[in-house]
């Protein structure tokens, strides 16, 4: 039997891409081992696989990116291989090599390989000597203002982290400063590097594939430019609007990087495109992507299964490619408030269910009933559509974003379907300053009806006592169904709402005449058909209208067809007690104090908008501002605590006349 075969492999990593690789597994007979930390003990991946093996502590820093513990649950499970997935240690060479000298076989590319690519500058040299495209790269000490804008980058990693544009000569020394600490603090590597920063650009990336064998497939490309803080958001296979030639450039270029370092395995090649249609190489992800599905959508594939043979030294199926067919989406659902700052949100995740259907695909680590936690990336789900043509794909992805029920923390869930809908997109004008434009009218007011679903809320709950008619079984009785009202003298009951997350309050008048069937009070135009605690059907201006109905605690969630509302049951006159005092500076989520202004302190002056403290929860930073000019009378925060959602971390006693005191804090970009 060969030596290199797989039987039991072992994750690297959670959440859904652990529950992905699983997937496979099972198709091809593999045993799965997962390892899980403190806060994970409950998860979806654990729960899913065959073996799984604790990590203690919470932290990544404790966990999931300590490659001794993770090597050691590996032998403690009987594994023989081991898959790294996508983030914490993927793209980590001495983690592969760890691995590998423990007689593992690493489902990944070679260590030479990886160390190669994880420097950006070392990496942007053997390109430029393979004959890829690059930008030229910026020397920060002499730049001048013609080098404006510059983009700063860390030379250790990606995801947005250590990443600022600098559109002011005066702001390049404190931003240098504030990317290198960045990178330090993500990576362990404060390197930064300057390119120029080309406005309007695509993000357009090759997926790879190569063997042992001298075989090297380019599948398509993906267009990634929909981001927010330099994270991807909307990914789509190909890349539209691409001529032929271009396209072409593009898989030699992929190809010959991946030749340039004998590669193997699955990995992505990245390249900015500027509006004139001149691709630059930016780096290559020595591993599997996020959104790798719309590549195994539109050619067929799972690249998995092949990561999987080419570990086993196999070759890939055939000296080329398959050929690509129709056209594939991906959204990726987040647990974050993008009317806030992209502010990422914890707790139970009640519900979640997305539709079923030719085309669609659900990769998650979730499911309802389980708890989104602060440790980890805020991403509960991707959600893929593949269809014959573009525009077939788009439609059927928003319209099934939208029909998902989905109820717990606040979700970008709106912002996706807004997203996919707008004529931009639509279009494929992209670029990646899609949401620095557009974001304002992406998460405004929308054009669904919240009165409407508020007062369905309303009936529903009126109808949940004992008298109430409760849809049944066939043969048992029918819920209750109504005609107009009619005129009766008891009082109108008032119910009040806040609409979630945008605060709006919503007040609801109905009356309950004898039959115990509540009936909606000045509401024209609107007739009750059917009403149960679980469900209401309205006829709204002759138009039949569903709404389903969900409650937990003082929360109701109200689906309908066009459009999701979350709202909160208030109390009749609003508790003046629940107001903050002025000035006062709350964390808007749970996470950890991670730098103060320079020379922030009580008694110092501020101005109206200042940055004063910064707050790192799931991978993200967010920046908390002054709300007032005036004089910072408390200072509650300091580099390291953990804070809960809420806490107070600073008082500002506004003072209009106050002349802030100058503090070289750098301004960040999103």
């Amino acid at each position: 039997m060969r030596s290199d075969v797989i039987h039991t492999l072992l994750v690297a990593n959670r959440g859904e891409i652990a529950c992905r690789i699983f997937r496979t597994c099972r198709d091809l007979g593999i045993t799965t081992v997962a390892v899980y930390s403190d806060a994970d003990a409950d998860a979806l991946h654990v729960r899913e696989a065959d073996l799984a093996v604790r990590l203690p502590g919470a932290a990544p820093a404790d966990t999931y990116l300590r490659g001794d513990l993770v090597v050691a649950a590996a032998r403690a499970a009987g594994a023989d291989a081991v898959h790294p997935g996508y983030g914490f240690l993927s793209e980590n060479a001495a983690f592969a090599a760890a691995v590998q000298d423990a007689g593992l076989v690493w489902v990944g590319p070679p260590v030479k390989a990886i160390e190669l690519m994880a420097s950006k500058t070392r990496a942007k040299e053997l390109m430029a000597g393979a004959g890829v495209p690059l930008l030229a790269p910026v020397d920060p000490a002499t730049a001048g203002s013609g080098d404006l804008p510059l983009l700063l980058k860390a030379a250790a990693g990606g995801g947005g982290r250590g990443m600022r544009v600098v559109r002011e000569l005066d702001a390049l020394p404190g931003e240098l400063l504030a990317a290198a600490a960045e990178a330090a603090s993500a990576f362990g590597d404060g390197e930064v590097f300057a390119e120029p920063y080309v406005e309007r650009g695509r993000h357009v990336e090759v997926q790879v594939m190569a063997d042992a064998h001298d075989t090297v497939w380019a599948l398509g490309t993906r267009d990634c430019s929909l981001q927010r803080r330099h994270q991807k958001v909307v990914e789509e296979a190909p890349a539209p609007g691409l001529d032929e030639a271009l396209r072409t450039r593009l898989h030699e270029a992929a190809v010959a990087a991946a030749r340039a370092v004998g590669y193997r395995g699955a990995g992505t090649v990245e390249f900015l495109v500027s509006a004139e249609g001149r691709p630059y190489f930016l780096e290559m992800n020595t591993r599997l992507q996020v959104e790798h599905p719309v590549t195994e959508a539109v050619f067929g594939l799972d690249l998995v299964a092949l990561q999987l043979r080419v570990a086993e030294g196999d070759p890939l199926p055939s000296p080329e490619p398959p050929q690509p067919s129709g056209h594939a989406v991906e959204a990726r659902l987040y647990a974050e408030d993008p009317a806030r700052d992209w502010q990422p949100q914890t707790g139970a995740l009640l519900t979640l269910e997305v539709p079923e259907g030719p085309g669609l695909r659900l990769d998650t680590g979730y499911t309802g009933g389980d708890t989104i936690g602060v440790h980890y990336d805020p991403m509960i789900a991707k959600v893929i559509a593949h269809a014959p043509t573009r525009t077939e794909a788009v439609r059927l992805l928003a319209r099934a974003l939208e029909r998902a029920r989905i109820h717990g923390p606040v979700t970008n869930r709106g912002l996706l379907v807004r997203s996919l809908r707008h004529p931009d997109f639509a279009a494929a004008r992209l670029d990646t300053g899609f949401y620095d434009r557009h974001l304002a009218e992406l998460t405004g007011p929308g054009a669904g009806d919240p009165a409407t679903a508020a007062l369905a809320a309303t009936l529903a709950e009126a109808v949940r006592g004992p008298e109430a008619v409760r849809p049944t079984r066939p043969g048992g009785p029918a819920p209750a169904r109504f005609g107009a009202w009619r005129n009766v003298p008891s009082q109108p009951q008032r119910k009040r709402y806040r609409s979630e997350p945008d605060g709006t309050e919503h007040e609801v008048a109905y009356r309950t005449p004898r039959t115990g069937v509540p009936e909606p009070h000045g509401t024209p135009g609107t007739r009750v058909l059917t009403a149960t605690p679980d469900r209401v059907t309205l006829e709204v201006d002759g138009v039949t209208r569903h709404f389903a109905i969900t409650t937990h605690a003082d929360r109701v969630h109200v689906d309908a067809t066009e459009a999701s509302y979350t709202f909160t049951a208030l109390p009749r006159f609003t508790d003046p007690a629940t107001h903050t005092a002025p000035g006062s500076l709350l964390a808007p989520m749970p996470g950890t104090v991670v730098r103060l202004a320079e020379g922030l302190a009580a008694g110092v002056t501020v101005g109206a908008g200042q940055p004063l403290i910064w707050l790192e929860a799931m991978k993200m930073e967010h920046r908390i501002l002054a709300p007032a000019s005036g004089t910072l009378t408390a200072l509650h925060a300091a580099p390291g605590h953990q804070v809960e959602v809420g806490a107070l971390l600073a008082v500002v006693q506004e003072d209009p006349a106050a002349t802030p005191v100058p503090v070289p804090v750098p301004e960040e970009t999103a």
